[in-house]
């Protein structure tokens, strides 16, 4: 994994740091709550930090298009702030189900509040974000990202249900990571093409842009947990194989193996009976089926497909950046 595609993302945040900083002011003013138990989580939620690339291609999607730099800034950053809160109430609620004890590199918020509370401030943020698209006012806005939001509910009850079950076909993965990441990309860029008055070859444009990124940054993702250093993820290595998820790298690496190998995920992922050492081992399986080398070709795959969105706009500079948020995707360390 190269460091090359994080540059590529820093030039962009670079580009949009104007609207970020409002953003950023957006997303902390909007979390506040009279509640000292919600403000005491949502600090820490911001102390830890992010990238915010979701919030960022709303914002670039609307300059895009046509969006001014300083006429209507605030409603870009509010509508980014929007997809941010969704982002975040479910990560919230994922690391409750998932039993996660770390998040971007510090104590997640259960492990350090309880699920409890992680859940009813996940529910808050949804509430919020919401409120805030009732002020907006635009059904358009509101309907992508209403949809994405049950959309994104779905596919983590689809993951659920493919957990442990190795039976589990390419076809179907792929639609558990539509569901659970792919969806909120695409609503992001789509959301931003409206506030930037998209026309509508635009507006699907960057909706396709944005799924196929969603798709190839979650295939990575799915990689990295088996592949990536510790210290750089920013998360447990190891948490989807320790769940019994089921993910390519798993269904490549079971599909190719021998008798042996498929013996050996069966009794890992299927029957969740896991000893010391066998987290190395199912790497090693990965590495000898070329498991974790097909995973990032097909990320690669959307990733191209990404780019190819991207040509029904003029050269920018933004554009480029665009091409470069792709490059980061695939190419990521954490």
């Amino acid at each position: 994994m190269s460091k090359l595609g994080e540059t590529g993302l820093w030039e962009l945040a670079d580009y949009l740091a104007s609207d970020m900083q409002v953003c950023n002011r957006v997303i902390i003013d909007r979390m506040r709550s009279s509640v000292p138990l919600i403000s005491q989580l949502v600090t820490h939620l911001v102390t830890a930090g992010g990238k915010r690339l979701r919030p960022m291609l709303t914002l670039a999607a609307a300059r895009l298009c046509g969006h001014a730099l300083s006429e209507g800034q605030l409603r870009r950053a509010e509508i980014a702030a929007c997809v941010e809160f969704i982002h975040t109430a479910t990560l919230l609620h994922d690391d409750v189900v998932d039993e996660s004890r770390v998040r971007r590199g510090l104590a997640s918020a259960n492990a350090v509040f309880g699920n409890k509370a992680s859940i009813l401030v996940g529910d808050f943020l949804f509430a919020r974000l919401f409120q805030m698209l009732t002020i907006d006012g635009s059904l358009d806005v509101m309907m992508i990202l209403s949809d994405a939001s049950a959309a994104l509910a779905e596919g983590e009850v689809m993951q659920m249900t493919t957990q442990n079950d190795l039976s589990t076909s390419i076809d179907q993965y792929l639609q558990v990571i539509q569901g659970k990441t792919a969806v909120l990309f695409a609503a992001a860029c789509e959301a931003g093409a409206v506030v930037g008055d998209a026309s509508a070859e635009q507006r699907a444009a960057l909706r396709a842009y944005g799924n196929n990124l969603g798709m190839a940054f979650q295939l990575v993702d799915d990689a990295l947990d088996y592949v990536a250093e510790q210290d750089v993820l920013g998360k447990e290595i190891g948490d989807d194989f320790r769940e019994g998820k089921v993910t390519l790298p798993v269904l490549i690496a079971y599909e190719r193996g021998n008798n042996e190998d498929r013996l050996f995920w069966r009794k890992a992922i299927e029957n969740g009976q896991q000893e010391e050492g066998d987290f190395a081992n199912a790497l090693q399986r990965m590495l000898a089926t070329k498991a974790i080398e097909v995973t990032l070709a097909r990320a690669e795959d959307y990733a191209e497909k990404a780019r190819k969105a991207l040509q029904i706009f003029p050269y920018s500079v933004l554009k480029d950046l665009l091409y470069k948020a792709v490059d980061y995707s695939v190419k990521r360390q954490n």
